[in-house]
C-alpha cells in the first residue's frame, strides 16, 4: 500500500513536466503548475515547517484563499508529515466576530500547532488565539523558505505509514464545534481506487474543471487529491470568481475540453438562472462526459433546468450524473452508472410523506419524482434500518448505515463523537433514504426531522412542495420546526424566496404555499414567510443551513 508522499515522489520522477493543476483568477492569465513545480513549491513549505519545528503528526490549519500558496502549503504539509486541515476563508458573508469565535472553538478541540495564512489575514488569525491554546506558530506565506531541490530521503512525510492520519476534513458550514474527520492514507487511496473505477477515470483523456472550495470534501477529494495523486489534469478557479461569474465554468470546460466536474445541487439552478447566453458565445460543452451532483438529496428538476439551458451549447442530457458522498467515507458512497445515468423513481406522494414508503404512483393521485444517487461503490456496503435498528426491506424509508475500507479513523480528538456514530463496524450516517433495485435514494437528514402531533415530518419534503408553487425560487426554500407550548408540539415554519417585493403579491404566494403544502402533506401549514432574494442562509458548500435560518427568523420576530 502506498502513501500520498510516495505517489508525489513517483510523479516527480516519472512525469515532472506534466501539467497537474491550472489555477485561474479573474483578470489574470491562467497559471500552469507541472508536477516538478508542484513538488518544488511544496518543498519550500516543508522546509518552512521544519524551520518552525513542527513535528510530523501535528495538525496545521491552512487559512488561505484559492491559489498557489494554498496548493503548495497543503502538499508541503504532506511532504513534512504534518496533517493539513483546510479552513474556510473569512468572506463578506460571514460575521468577523462569529468567525473568530468559531475558529477559537475549533482550535480548542483540534489543538493544531500552527496556522498558515497570508499577511493580510495574519492579524485576523491572531485575534482568534487565546492564552494557553495549542498554536505555537503562525506561518505567513511571505516568510517561507527559498526554492530548492527536494531531498526526499530527509523529508519526514516519506516515512509515513498507510494507517497514519494524512488529512482532516471538516464538515461544511462554520468551523465552530463541527467535527474534524480524520482520514488515513490507506482510507483515501482505497476511496480513490473504488471511485475512479466507478467513473472510468482515465489519466490520459480526462480533464477535471472545478470551482469548488477545498475545505469541503467534494472539492478536496474529487477535484484536488484525486487528480493530483492519479495524474489527471485539473483546472481550478476561485469559488468567489465563480459566484460572481458562473459562466466562467462553461468557458473553462470549452477552453480546456473538460470532461468531468462535480457540483452541489444548488449550482444547477444557479447556473441555469444566472448565466446569460451572451457570455456563452462560441462555448462548446460537448467534451463534458459527466457532471456529478453530490448534494443529498439531489433533485431531478434541477437537472432538467440545467439541460434545458445548456443543451444548445453541446451538453448531452446523459452527462448529468449523481453520487451520494460524505467526508466520513472520504467521499463517494454511491455513483450513478455513467453509461445510463441516474434513475428517476416516480412514486405516490401520499404514501411517501405519510407512510414513509416509496410505492408506485396511483392513477389520479399526486405523484413525485425522486432522483437516484446511484449504485454502491465496489468497496462499500449499505443497510437501511428502522428506529429499532432493524434492517428493513427495499422501498421502506429508514436511516442509512454504511461500511467500507475507506471510513474515517475517527473524529479528531472527539472519541465521544466517534463512538456515537459507529456500531459494530458500521457508520451511522444520520441520513434518511431507501433502496430500490440496487440503487440508493436519499431523502433527508434525520436530525432535521420535525415532529408534529406525533407525526415525523421531513423538511426536505415540505421544501420540495413549496418549490412547486408558482413564483417561488426552486431550491430557495427552508422548513423547520418551532415548539408551540400551548399546543404541546412543534409547528412548521416555511420560508420561501420570491421575485416580487410587492406585499400583496407576496401574500398571494404565501397563501398558495399554505394551501399546496397542507393539501399534499400530513400537516396543516400556518406559518409561511415570503421573502426577497438572498434572505435564506446557506452553508459554505451551498446547503440549506436550517438552524441558522431558524435563528434569523426568531431574531426578526424579536426585533
Amino acid at each position: 500500500m502506498s502513501t500520498f508522499s510516495n505517489l508525489l515522489h513517483r510523479s516527480y520522477l516519472e512525469v515532472p513536466d506534466k501539467v497537474s493543476i491550472v489555477l485561474q483568477h479573474a483578470g489574470e492569465a491562467d497559471q500552469e503548475i507541472t508536477y516538478r513545480q508542484l513538488i518544488l513549491g511544496a518543498n519550500q513549505y516543508a522546509l518552512s515547517y521544519a524551520r518552525e519545528e513542527l513535528k510530523p503528526g501535528e495538525v496545521v490549519l491552512l487559512i488561505l484563499q484559492h491559489g498557489q500558496d494554498l496548493t503548495f502549503a497543503f502538499w508541503g504539509a504532506i511532504l513534512h508529515g504534518v496533517i493539513p486541515a483546510i479552513m474556510p476563508f473569512l468572506s463578506e458573508k460571514l460575521s468577523p466576530e462569529r468567525y473568530r469565535a468559531d475558529l477559537a472553538s475549533l482550535i480548542s478541540i483540534t489543538k493544531p500547532s500552527a496556522i498558515i495564512t497570508s499577511a493580510e489575514f495574519e492579524e485576523e488569525a491572531r485575534s482568534a488565539l487565546v492564552p494557553g491554546d495549542s498554536i505555537r506558530k503562525i506561518i505567513v506565506t511571505n516568510t517561507i523558505e527559498t526554492q530548492s531541490e527536494p531531498d526526499f530521503e530527509s523529508l519526514p512525510g516519506m516515512k509515513a505509514m498507510p494507517d497514519d492520519i494524512v488529512i482532516l476534513q471538516h464538515s461544511s458550514g462554520t468551523t465552530g464545534l463541527q467535527k474534524g474527520v480524520a482520514l488515513s492514507h490507506k482510507a483515501v487511496l482505497n476511496q480513490l481506487e473504488a471511485y475512479s473505477k466507478a467513473i472510468n477515470l482515465d489519466a490520459e483523456k480526462d480533464v477535471i474543471v472545478s470551482w469548488l472550495p477545498l475545505y469541503h470534501d467534494m472539492g478536496l477529494i474529487s477535484c484536488f487529491l484525486m487528480p493530483v495523486l492519479l495524474r489527471v489534469p485539473v483546472i481550478e478557479m476561485s469559488p468567489f470568481d465563480w459566484v460572481r461569474a458562473p459562466y466562467k465554468l462553461m468557458q473553462s470546460v470549452s477552453q480546456y475540453k473538460g470532461t468531468l466536474s462535480w457540483l452541489p445541487n444548488f449550482a444547477y439552478n444557479f447556473c441555469a438562472n444566472k448565466i446569460r447566453e451572451r457570455n456563452l458565445e462560441d462555448v462548446d460543452l460537448s467534451s463534458w462526459r459527466a457532471i456529478i451532483n453530490c448534494s443529498e438529496p439531489v433533485h431531478a428538476e434541477s437537472h432538467k433546468l440545467f439541460v434545458e439551458k445548456f443543451e444548445k451549447f453541446g451538453l448531452r442530457p446523459n452527462t448529468l450524473q449523481t453520487s451520494y458522498a460524505m467526508a466520513e467515507n472520504v467521499f463517494g458512497v454511491t455513483q450513478s452508472l455513467l453509461e445510463a445515468g441516474p434513475t428517476v423513481d416516480e412514486i405516490d406522494r401520499e404514501s411517501f410523506m405519510k407512510n414513509r414508503v416509496a410505492t408506485p404512483p396511483i392513477t389520479g393521485q399526486p405523484s413525485m419524482k425522486i432522483l437516484s444517487s446511484g449504485r454502491l461503490l465496489d468497496n462499500t456496503k449499505i443497510r437501511i434500518i428502522n428506529e429499532n435498528g432493524e434492517d428493513i426491506p427495499d422501498r421502506l424509508i429508514g436511516e442509512i448505515m454504511l461500511q467500507s475500507n475507506c471510513m474515517l479513523t475517527g473524529y479528531y480528538n472527539r472519541p465521544d463523537a466517534t463512538e456515537s456514530v459507529l456500531r459494530n463496524g458500521w457508520y451511522i450516517t444520520g441520513d434518511i433514504g431507501y433502496l430500490a433495485d440496487g440503487e440508493l435514494y436519499v431523502s433527508g437528514r434525520k436530525k432535521d426531522m420535525i415532529i408534529v402531533g406525533g407525526k415525523n415530518i421531513y423538511p426536505q419534503d415540505l421544501e420540495t412542495l413549496t418549490s412547486e408553487v408558482p413564483g417561488v425560487h426552486p431550491g430557495r426554500t427552508v422548513a423547520f420546526g418551532m415548539y408551540d407550548e400551548e399546543a404541546g408540539t412543534e409547528e412548521v415554519v416555511i420560508i420561501a424566496e420570491v421575485d416580487s417585493e410587492e406585499a400583496s403579491e407576496q401574500e398571494v404566494i404565501a397563501d398558495a404555499i399554505r394551501k399546496h403544502v397542507t393539501k399534499s402533506s400530513a400537516i396543516a401549514l400556518r406559518h409561511v414567510k415570503v421573502v426577497g432574494e438572498k434572505w435564506i442562509v446557506k452553508t459554505s458548500s451551498g446547503k440549506i443551513a436550517r438552524s441558522a435560518n431558524k435563528e434569523k427568523f426568531i431574531g426578526e420576530l424579536k426585533s
